[in-house]
């Protein structure tokens, strides 16, 4: 790589928190004009290396140099003075103020002592048709979808003069249109000659959109190149040091009885006539594009919006679940999609997160905690589940994302529920995480229970799955056994043809 390309190095950069060396000698650079993509597994060192670079960290050693020039970065102030920019995965606007408002926001545009209102509105609508992005700077950000907020994030970015921008999980709350969107926003940035440093989690997207790859790993720098150069088994391999078959681990089971039927079953718009049935040790997946009607399904059968017309039978016997406590009652659990939204409470402790749905059993009389009881068994779940926490007492929020959704799994299988539902299992978490999960899945059909999988991912839908039911608009358009499933298959019934 020539010096003339490189926009910024950052070289030896160690850092040391107690007992953790978090970052150990690296030393990594980023073209000028180019998407590079920072890969690694959660706890690799990825944000921990973008604070030091936006200068919330101090490394302990190394240097950081901007155009060949070293820098001295201690402080956001000072990174904004270099022209760098980081867009947060949590995006933090204020809901209340306009667009125009949230873009100047510390940087007001005033006459003396008054606010020019139409100066800076005006200002904030050039900076947004300059980027095509068709969003009336007068609009309260309340009013906007998660991915117009990013897109304002980036004009906010841009207009600092930034010409190093961070994107942290850019996608992992939109829908697919909003990230070509998004895509067409990058590209625009590249040809200005922009840097764009991008972390994700998604493979598909990361060799769509990434000229150059870096890899950590454990704190530690494994590889960087050019995308074209690397395959997703290469890109794996770097990450977990797995192949790409330890990420989709299927273990022999014993197809046994069918444990859920549903027959007819029709909510409104929402989906019409399905039907299916799932077995005891069996992995039935659930696919289809954003919108088919997957979610309202599986949200039916478990009593969250009651299906208007149609059958369910348990175990061969007729039910009528109209609640959630119908479903748990009817040993069946909910790994929702958005666990932080509805799965956890994220504020409270993970002890309290896994023991919260089976607390009446931790009570004597119907009125008296059994502390002691309920502490020991959280900790169990929690240890077999392999939770890394300091403790079962830390706030849910504390944790990785793939460490939320085991804590999530230890709450639903403390009832040992017989049928389990998982919606999305692996949206947001890293490539080592998403093995984990797919394991315990597999060995939840390997102990006999069933298991229902709705994925937006092909790799994981065609390696988890024994069959494959696929919607469209609300109506079911096919289903695959697991030795005819291909990606052009369930993509062109996703799709109703």
């Amino acid at each position: 790589m020539e010096q003339k390309e490189i926009a910024l190095s950052m070289e030896h950069i160690t850092i040391e928190f107690p007992g953790v060396k978090a970052l150990d000698d690296v030393s990594v650079s980023f073209r000028r004009g180019k998407v590079t993509a920072l890969m690694g597994e959660n706890g690799a060192g990825k944000s921990t290396l973008m604070k030091i670079l936006i200068g919330l960290y101090r490394a302990n050693e190394g240097e950081i140099f901007i155009n060949g020039e070293k820098a001295e970065i201690h402080s956001l102030t000072d990174s904004q003075r270099y022209g760098i920019a980081m867009i947060h995965q949590e995006l933090n606007p204020v809901l209340m103020m306009t667009v125009a408002e949230n873009i100047f926001l510390g940087r007001e545009i005033t006459n003396g002592l008054f606010m020019n209102y139409a100066e800076q509105n005006r200002q904030a609508q050039k900076l947004l048709e300059n980027m095509d992005i068709y969003i009336n700077p007068r609009r309260k950000m309340k009013e906007l979808s998660v991915a117009q907020m990013q897109m304002i994030e980036i004009v906010k970015a841009v207009s600092f003069d930034a010409s190093i921008i961070i994107m942290d999980e850019p996608t992992s709350a939109i829908s697919d249109h909003e990230v070509e969107e998004l895509f067409r926003v990058i590209n625009d940035l590249k040809d200005q000659g922009k840097t764009i440093i991008y972390i994700s989690h998604k493979m598909d997207e990361i060799f769509q959109i990434s000229d150059d790859i870096i890899v950590l790993r454990d704190g530690k720098f494994i590889c960087q190149d050019r995308a074209e150069d690397l395959t997703e088994e290469d890109l794996i391999q770097a990450m977990v040091g797995r192949s790409v078959e330890d990420i989709y681990p299927k273990l022999e089971t014993t197809l046994g009885d069918v444990f859920l039927e549903v027959k007819n079953l029709s909510l409104g718009r929402k989906f019409h006539d399905i039907s299916f049935q799932v077995r005891r040790g069996e992995i039935l997946g659930i696919a289809g594009l954003m919108g088919a009607g997957r979610t309202e399904l599986v949200e039916a059968i478990f009593g969250v919006t009651p299906y208007e017309t149609g059958e369910v039978f348990v175990e061969g016997k007729p039910v009528h679940i109209r609640s959630e406590r119908d479903a748990i009652r009817l040993k069946i659990a909910l790994v929702t999609e958005d666990r932080k939204a509805k799965g956890l409470n994220l504020g409270d402790s993970v002890k309290n997160n896994i023991s919260i749905v089976q607390l009446k059993d931790f009570c004597t009389g119907g009125v008296f905690l059994q502390l002691n009881r309920e502490r020991k068994e959280a900790q169990e779940q929690a240890e077999h589940f392999k939770v890394k926490a300091p403790s079962i007492n830390v706030k849910a929020n504390s944790l990785s994302g793939g460490n939320q959704q085991k804590v999530v799994l230890a709450k639903w299988m403390l009832g040992d529920p017989e049928l389990i539902i998982f919606d999305e299992p692996t949206r947001g978490i890293d490539v080592g995480s998403k093995a984990e999960i797919h394991l315990m899945m597999s060995q939840l059909a390997q102990q006999g229970k069933a298991v229902i999988m709705i994925s937006s991912e092909m790799p994981e839908v065609i390696g988890m799955s024994d069959r494959v039911i696929v919607l469209h608009e609300g109506e079911m358009t096919g289903e695959v056994m697991r030795d005819d499933i291909s990606q052009e298959k369930l993509m062109r019934l996703a799709i109703g043809k």
